[in-house]
């Protein structure tokens, strides 16, 4: 048996590999409980880390800073380009609110440190630890150590306190949320919505009886509205057609269009009448609607498409087809010829079946050819990223540059990935359950190793006299912020319960409270604000952790 003892024991890659594995395996099994119906899923893997810590479990320490840094490198580069595609749009449309809530938890919880160091005369150098483990941000710790260092001060208190606290941050943020969701929020404010591009689609029907429009093709009738719309089908004295941007419009023509559903109203005064019939309730047989259109979908397999404007294509004029919808992660977008198209994309074709037979032939429309992703972009992005983190950034009156880190950079680089690769005819399609398993291996490894890490001195720093006031001072750091401004951001802002829980994970830096968020609610408003949110929160905690040290030490 020495030798089983060997494998668990004797530091090496096999058991390192090993032991990071055991603590995964273990952690994933116990996520799986639930308790009054609550599971805290992978955060287990973290308390299971630190178990392993505390019976004497470890590692190399180079393995465990490696495995550590590239777990959290690969999970927010991975997240980075799932929200990608919509992240500029979302900021548009609420992304400001966000951001400036945001920075709102991060002042409050860093008055309320302030406050409490001075109530329960704890000094500054240690402060700065608690209010980094209280909000989960290692990159903070380590601006403070630095900060510390530079004035000739010890960094041991920072990095017990941050050590202590961590555990507590993590799921103190995830307790906030399921108090704010018992206590709090209301069916309406749980919405499945994405922040997608802004073109999302609402079909209409029209009658033609505005006299300005009469004996004018679409071409032209476009080019005197400043609203977008595509025309399906068009209904003339009996007998459907699929128009072309050439087709004359008559008098009493019914007209089928694709628009938005802020541009409906003016479309109603461009065209004449707005028919009552609701087209987008999703339980519609569009192949029923007339014996000679079929509608089907197809799917962009092909490289050399990704990146390209739809209406380069000139599937209409060469098909006489007609794309009126491309849905997109889910979401469907109006298919303007200006819409740059990526790999995945599912076109709605409207035209007879042999002409849309063909189409697919151009398009691709092979499904398995999607399952590969293409591996060379994601780590050409993480490098960018990591190149990005490294780089200093001077502030005035910080004698220490400011850098973005492990997390920040590539997270950024992710989103400008996911939103404009494709523009560069980059291939950053991955399916959804390859971006869910490379985030969810990423996040594993992260809590893994840092949990081991924690593990090795957390009940002796618990035992010593401060390790309990560190911890409930943390809790009270963690869980005060979040609570206020949670209830702020539903009840003032009007916020979802999805976008406001991304914006607290966010704000808190905290990807495993994200995670039971994404777990527990529909749809992708907790990734993308939490991707909103995310660098200049972390950005701001960074900067303050070394103000604090600068002021007050």
């Amino acid at each position: 048996m020495e030798w089983l003892q060997n494998i668990f024991i004797d530091h090496s890659p096999l058991q390192a590999v090993i032991v990071i594995s055991c603590i995964i395996a273990v952690g994933l099994a116990l996520g799986k409980i639930h308790i009054f119906g609550i599971s805290l899923g992978v955060t287990w893997v973290f308390f299971a880390g630190i178990l392993a810590g505390h019976l004497g479990l470890s590692i190399d320490p180079d393995m465990l800073n490696y495995a550590e840094s590239f777990g959290l490198v690969l999970f927010v580069y991975e997240l980075g380009l799932k929200v990608g595609p919509g992240f500029f749009s979302s900021f548009r449309q609420g992304g400001v609110t966000l951001n400036l809530l945001g920075l709102a938890t991060v002042v409050l919880g860093t008055g309320l440190a302030i406050g409490l160091s001075y109530l329960a005369n704890i000094p500054m150098a240690d402060m700065v630890g608690i209010i980094s483990g209280a909000t989960t941000n290692t990159p903070a710790l380590g601006a403070a150590q630095q900060a510390l260092q530079q004035l000739g001060v010890s960094a041991n208190g920072a990095a017990l306190s941050c050590a202590v606290t961590y555990p507590l941050g993590v799921v103190g943020v995830i307790l906030a949320i399921i108090v704010m969701r018992k206590l709090f929020v209301k069916p309406s404010d749980i919405s499945a919505g994405s922040h997608e591009d802004d073109n999302q689609t609402y079909i209409a029907t029209f009658q033609v009886i505005n006299p300005a429009v009469f004996d004018k093709n679409i071409r032209e009738i476009a080019s005197f509205s400043p609203h977008k719309f595509v025309i399906s089908r068009l209904w003339r004295n009996g007998e459907v057609s699929i128009p072309t941007s050439e087709t004359v419009i008559k008098k009493n023509d019914r007209l089928m269009a694709i628009t938005t559903e802020e541009d409906m109203e003016a479309l109603t005064v461009l065209f004449g009448a707005h028919e009552s019939r609701d087209w987008n309730t999703g339980e519609i047989d569009w192949n029923k609607i007339d014996s000679s259109l079929t509608s089907k979908h197809i799917i962009i397999t092909k490289p050399e498409l990704n990146g390209k404007k739809l209406g380069s294509l000139r599937l209409r004029n060469e098909y006489g087809i007609n794309i009126t919808r491309v849905t997109r992660s889910g979401v469907r977008l109006l298919a303007t010829p200006g819409l740059i198209l990526q790999l995945g994309d599912h076109l709605t074709v409207v035209g007879k079946e042999s002409q849309i037979d063909k189409v697919a032939e151009v398009v691709g429309n092979t499904e398995t050819k999607l399952k590969d992703p293409n591996l060379a972009v994601i780590f050409v992005g993480i490098v960018l990223g990591l190149l990005i983190g490294s780089v200093p950034i001077m502030i005035p009156g910080i004698s220490a540059p400011v850098k973005l880190g492990l997390a920040g950079g590539p997270i950024v680089v992710g989103i400008l990935m996911g939103r404009f690769g494709p523009r560069f005819h980059m291939v950053t399609y991955t399916t959804r359950s390859a971006n869910l398993m490379l985030r969810g291996i990423g996040l594993s490894l992260y809590l893994a190793c840092l949990g081991l890490d924690a593990g090795a001195h957390f009940i002796q720093t618990i035992m010593r006299g401060d390790g309990l006031v560190w911890i409930g001072i943390g809790f009270v750091i963690t869980v005060i912020p979040v609570l206020i401004m949670g209830l702020y951001s539903l009840r003032a802002t009007r916020l979802d319960f999805g976008s406001t829980c991304g914006m607290l994970c966010g704000a808190m830096a905290n990807p495993m409270a994200l995670n039971y968020s994404n777990d527990t609610l529909p749809g992708d408003n907790p990734s993308v604000s939490y991707a909103t949110v995310y660098p200049l929160s972390m950005f701001a905690r960074v900067v303050i952790a070394q103000l604090l040290v600068l002021i007050f030490v």
